[in-house]
């Protein structure tokens, strides 16, 4: 198996964020890229954080304990994937953002430990577009009452919205899911839009996620 190229291909995702965000009249700025490492060595998130990657993404809060003491580079580190109420201590000793936010027993878990700490806890709340019963998340018709919840929170900060939606049968079909989650973050005048992964992050950014996360594109298959 050839080495990835993990500059070359970050810059190539990059270049892509940048045609999709012209195409929509966009400023490629206002697109932040995740790099989702999932279980690849220090030495290759180095080498994103290195060309110039900004913010990493892991799925597990164990993943996170094994590799990110042995990465040289910063970066800001993003959950996202579930997190279980009882390793919400350990999740925010590795990561800057927790973009899975699922329930009011996980937001007062880290209301109160971002009240000892005597910082807010950046979240974003994750949505279940299509009511997977294989997936967490906030159903839509109750996530107005979620948001308005985590309001009294003092030491949560809700920035927006996240959703890995249903597998799209085509182009027409994503982008509908897509702007589902844009309208929802928009009635609840939210400010960011976690949504789009290697397969259909072009397509996110033309319908205005402020956030990707791109994994195999950058760092290749998970092994």
């Amino acid at each position: 198996m050839e080495p990835v190229d993990v500059a070359a291909n970050l810059a190539r995702v990059r270049a892509r964020i940048a045609a999709a965000a012209q195409r929509a009249g966009r400023d490629a700025r206002r697109v932040t890229l995740i790099a989702v490492a999932k279980t690849k060595p220090a030495a290759m998130i180095d080498a994103a954080i290195a060309a110039g990657a900004t913010c990493i993404g892991e799925n597990y809060v164990q993943e996170a304990r094994a590799v990110k003491p042995l990465v040289a580079g910063r970066a800001a580190w993003h959950l996202i994937g579930h997190l279980q109420r009882n390793k919400a201590r350990l999740a925010l000793t590795l990561f800057d953002v927790i973009q899975t936010l699922d329930s009011t027993a996980l937001a007062s878990a880290l209301d109160r430990l971002g009240a000892e700490r005597g910082a807010p806890v950046p979240a974003l709340v994750e949505v279940n577009l299509g009511g997977e019963a294989s997936k967490r998340g906030v159903a839509p018709e109750k996530l107005a009452g979620f948001v308005e919840e985590l309001a009294a929170l003092a030491h949560v900060r809700v920035e927006g919205l996240m959703a890995i939606p249903p597998p799209a049968g085509d182009e027409s079909e994503a982008r509908a899911h897509f702007r589902r989650l844009r309208q929802l973050r928009d009635q609840l005048g939210l400010r960011e839009l976690s949504m789009g992964m290697t397969d259909d992050f072009e397509i996110a950014v033309e319908e205005g996620a402020t956030i990707v996360r791109v994994g195999r594109a950058i760092f290749g298959a998970r092994t």
